[in-house]
């Protein structure tokens, strides 16, 4: 599965039903597929791309539960509002027939699923995606256990009585390992027996739990990829009778080409990290920027869940294969030639709610990081609020700076640390896979430069709702901010010069 040759605009200009002799196309004509977490950043991509590109497809289920008031039928029409469908809607809007949304929660006994629903899915279903997980780096050891250890084992369950499974594939993450420099595509023990920490979730006190999740955290930066891995011995333990497979994303990112380039729908990571470069609100990171940063585009992430699929089905291997979905090994960019791209984006497509001329630099210096931190991020933030309060109206400044600054933290683990990816068998898949256009998942030939530039205007489309009509004003505001910003560093430089003279 190579390089994908549609232009740039992100594909053909018909749905992708034309291709012929496609191998996964014919392994999922007729299927019906149940995927969890389907409202997530992966799972929206994922149904999109099985609509638009497998179209003999019978029936997509999706388990979805209430959430915010809300309850399964009001957030199934609202998911498929995004704009991720726009291009079916366009091309070929009969196929959100094909989606069945059923209620159902991981975190309950037996999914949540009702009798009639249950019983659809066990007779109908033939290939189960698990992606439905908690990706917040600071939730609490019990709920991070229960919705993405317990929630696997409880998705195994199901799929054990499914009358016709041909693939189980779970979607884990490359950092499941992270107290490993180098990763091999096979499940590792992890620091604790799932069971026994499942009961112990069961059993103790809020916390008693802190205790443990201290313990049991060592090398893991938090409980998500703590929790990812006893998910991944889960499915090696309790589903290696069954056709599963494991496929690891290392950080996902906007799209590549399909639906659209540049398609996210989330600040989590490093979307509201570029967002705020952008904005010229970020100005310290740290960061080693020596160091290969590894970040997937969801769109190869789709294809290779896919892939998978069709590829466990159709060689049925003897044990639980897992297929390292990164970029590291094959096509590496450096953190500095990262921030370098994204600095040069933010300046030739700005957005117009710039506030400050782009500008940041990666350091590992805690103590410098903080000075700057104060002078840069803080008291920005609440000079802006102040005149917010001025003005009459909300102060929100300070709570956005917070909110970035903690994002900011919990993603200091991955951006002061490296990692080697094997991926032997994901390009085993590329190897035995025939449809090197349609699913594409050779990351190899991706260009970062295009990519940045899609990135950055997919922030401001999806992200901040900024259209392409505002750029030429938010040059010429940007164009403002570079002068106020030379004028201040020239004040700042004469300010200090006159007080080292006083001394």
């Amino acid at each position: 599965m190579g390089t994908n040759n549609n232009n740039e605009a992100g594909g053909s200009d018909n749905m992708d039903a034309s291709v012929s002799n496609s191998p996964i196309q014919n392994f999922f004509s007729g299927s019906s597929v149940l995927v969890t977490g389907a409202t997530g950043f992966v799972g929206k991509a994922l149904v999109e791309k099985l609509l638009r590109s497998c179209p003999d497809l019978r029936t997509i289920y999706l388990l979805i539960r209430p959430k915010r008031g809300l309850d399964v039928q009001t957030r199934h029409k609202e998911l498929l509002k995004n704009p991720v469908f726009d291009r079916i809607r366009t091309e070929c809007p009969s196929v959100f027939s094909k989606i069945i949304s059923v209620h159902g929660d991981v975190s309950e006994a037996e999914l949540g699923l009702g009798e009639e629903d249950r019983r659809r899915i066990v007779t109908e279903v033939n290939v189960v995606f698990h992606s439905a997980a908690t990706v917040r780096f600071n939730e609490s050891l019990k709920s991070a256990v229960t919705l993405n250890t317990l929630g696997t084992q409880r998705v195994i369950e199901l799929c054990r009585d499914i009358h016709n499974l041909q693939a189980f594939v779970h979607v884990s993450t490359a950092y499941s390992n992270a107290d490993k420099s180098e990763v091999l595509e096979i499940v590792y023990p992890p620091p604790a027996d799932p069971e026994r920490v499942i009961q112990c979730c069961h059993t103790l006190s809020d916390d008693a739990l802190e205790v443990v999740a201290k313990r049991l955290q060592g090398k893991h930066p938090n409980t998500y990829t703590l929790t990812k891995a006893m998910a991944e011995w889960v499915v090696a333990e309790q589903a290696d009778d069954i056709p599963a497979a494991i496929v690891r994303p290392s950080i996902v990112t906007a799209a590549w080409r399909e639906p659209v380039p540049g398609w996210v729908d989330n600040v989590c990571g490093i979307t509201g990290i570029m967002m705020e470069i952008g904005r010229g609100t970020i100005r310290s990171i740290i960061c080693d920027q020596k160091l290969i940063m590894d970040l997937i585009p969801v769109d190869f992430v789709v294809n290779t869940l896919i892939g998978v699929a069709w590829h466990t089905a159709t060689y049925r291997p003897n044990t639980v294969r897992v297929y390292n979905c990164t970029s590291g090994s094959v096509n590496p960019i450096s953190w500095r030639d990262f921030g370098i791209l994204t600095h040069r984006h933010a300046c030739h497509t700005p957005t117009r709610y710039v506030m400050w001329y782009p500008g940041f630099t990666f350091r590992t210096n805690r103590f410098v990081h903080k000075i700057c931190e104060s002078l840069f991020h803080i008291l920005p933030a609440f000079v802006a609020d102040l005149l917010l309060r001025l003005q009459g109206a909300k102060p929100i400044m300070m709570k956005i700076s917070k909110r970035f600054q903690l994002a900011a933290k919990t993603g200091e683990f991955f951006s002061l640390h490296e990692w080697t990816f094997h991926c032997d068998n994901l390009h085993a898949l590329m190897r035995d896979a025939q449809d090197k256009t349609m699913f594409d998942v050779d990351v190899s030939q991706m260009d970062w430069d295009k990519y940045v530039k899609y990135y950055m205007l997919g922030i401001r489309k999806f992200v901040l709702k900024d259209s392409n009509d505002t750029i030429p004003s938010a040059r010429r505001k940007l164009q403002k901010l570079y002068w106020v910003h030379r004028l201040t560093q020239v004040l700042t430089v004469v300010f200090f010069l006159k007080i080292a003279r006083l001394r």
